[in-house]
């Protein structure tokens, strides 16, 4: 079973997100901790500024679904780490199996996203995928779900017109500056940070306002991006300053604690003499003291802020939308019709084995008695030929039970009958595990590696 449990912008405050967000540093502890749960066969932490979630695949044992399900309420709550489970419980949602996959389907196509169709999700969801690759903790199963939600989201991408216009946290934070400012043009911008979504950010602002300027822990790193935007980069040491001399401030850093801090936003607005000052937090954790709020003339808008603005433009997205959540039906209907004729594969293969050991037993008895004379050529040319003729004997009902099982009617009562009447009992028991988990990568294989380029 395929199981989620996480909290989203749908579920839960920014200030609940923020507790258990875990940037790319957290990362390997989050999925070494995961990887010695013995309730969870795979498992993938996936961290937003808007979802923190585990998605999982249940091992079969006494633990079971209830185990599965405490185990990974126990990683976010330790994840979260003052937060207690009995805190937590309220925001957490829980997908299975087939609510599971489409939700990971739709996660990934941005169709759950608070911007709907916005670009950043889906390297988000690529990043968890390959942490948990490397890790170990992605392998079979789930690994293929994930990997397959790539490809639904390039559908929907190319299908759609869900992606065109406003289609970024980044972008609708810069209308809002607009809305509130007017014309951006004779006002100075901060941008603080200088990753993913500063660059998104810097994009949009950087065709309207008069004056950018980039400052970022590492000043290498905004410098580069002030280069490319024409924009100016500032040293981390000089942020307070800069905060006196800026209009509208766009806050994007990595940062598990405040940047930008009451006493700090005090001190500039005393040199400001009052005038207004706009900041536009869209990071998670936040980076700018709630507090600073309540400052006269100071207005903090942060990522749950934002909500209202995407939602103006939800009804033009609508007949998108639906499109969408067409094409992720048809990917989950097709998951699982894969997944169900795993579930008849080891019959398969038990099948298989015993026809292949009953062929070459009776070849190699004949070899040593009446046909031992046959030189090295012919005994390579009846090899080959029994090796045609075994595929051609078990091809068609190989097919059937998989095409049945696949279905969803009577492959698991097909399968029982051909282990019944050749005797396949105790092989295809011994070999469910490994030779599951053989199809798996297999069928991955046939239909080749449809993740998009990060």
């Amino acid at each position: 079973m395929i199981l989620v449990v996480g909290l989203s912008h749908r579920t839960a405050p920014v200030d609940v997100r923020e507790r258990l967000a875990g940037g790319p540093t957290a990362l390997p502890a989050v999925l070494a901790r995961l990887a010695v749960r013995s309730e969870l066969e795979e498992a993938m932490f996936l961290s937003t500024c808007n979802r923190v979630e585990v998605v999982a695949r249940v091992r079969r044992g006494s633990a079971g679904l209830d185990g599965a399900r405490r185990a990974i309420r126990e990683e976010l709550a330790q994840q979260g780490g003052a937060v207690s489970g009995d805190h937590l419980a309220p925001y957490l949602y829980e997908k299975r199996d087939d609510d599971a996959v489409q939700h990971i389907f739709r996660v990934a196509a941005s169709l759950d996203s608070m911007v709907l169709g916005e670009p950043q999700i889906l390297g988000q969801v690529k990043d968890a995928y390959d942490a948990a690759i490397a890790a170990g903790t992605l392998k079979g199963t789930l690994a293929r779900c994930v990997s397959r939600a790539f490809s639904v989201a390039k559908r929907v991408r190319t299908e759609t017109s869900i992606g065109v216009g406003t289609v970024s946290i980044s972008s609708v934070a810069i209308d809002l500056a607009r809305r509130i400012f007017g014309d951006l043009s004779d006002r100075t911008v901060l941008l603080i940070g200088a990753g993913e979504m500063a660059e998104a950010a810097a994009s949009s602002l950087v065709k309207g306002a008069r004056t950018l300027r980039i400052c970022n822990r590492s000043f290498d790193r905004a410098a580069a991006l002030a280069s490319a935007m024409q924009a100016s980069a500032v040293p981390w040491g000089e942020l307070a300053a800069e905060l006196v001399s800026a209009d509208v401030v766009v806050a994007s850093t990595a940062s598990p604690t405040y940047v930008v801090t009451v006493e700090m936003v005090k001190r500039a607005m005393k040199a400001r003499k009052g005038r207004t000052l706009l900041f536009v937090d869209i990071a998670v954790p936040r980076n700018v003291e709630p507090a600073v709020h309540g400052i006269n003339n100071v207005y903090v808008f942060n990522v749950d802020d934002l909500e209202q603005e995407v939602a103006r433009g939800l009804k033009a997205r609508h007949a998108e939308v639906e499109v969408g959540e067409r094409i992720v039906a048809e990917e989950v209907s097709r998951f699982f019709a894969w997944r169900r004729g795993l579930e008849v594969q080891p019959t398969v293969v038990a099948m298989r084995s015993k026809a292949r050991a009953v062929f070459f037993s009776e070849f190699e008895r004949s070899l040593g008695g009446r046909l031992k004379h046959l030189a090295e050529g012919d005994r390579a040319a009846l090899t080959q030929m029994l090796e045609s003729a075994l595929n051609k004997l078990l091809h068609t009902p190989t097919t059937r039970l998989k095409a049945r099982a696949a279905e969803g009617e009577d492959g698991m009562e097909l399968a029982a009958a051909m282990r019944f009447l050749f005797d396949l009992q105790e092989i295809a028991v011994a070999k469910e595990h490994e030779e599951g988990e053989v199809a798996e990568t297999s069928f991955a294989s046939a239909e080749g590696d449809e993740r998009l380029p990060h």
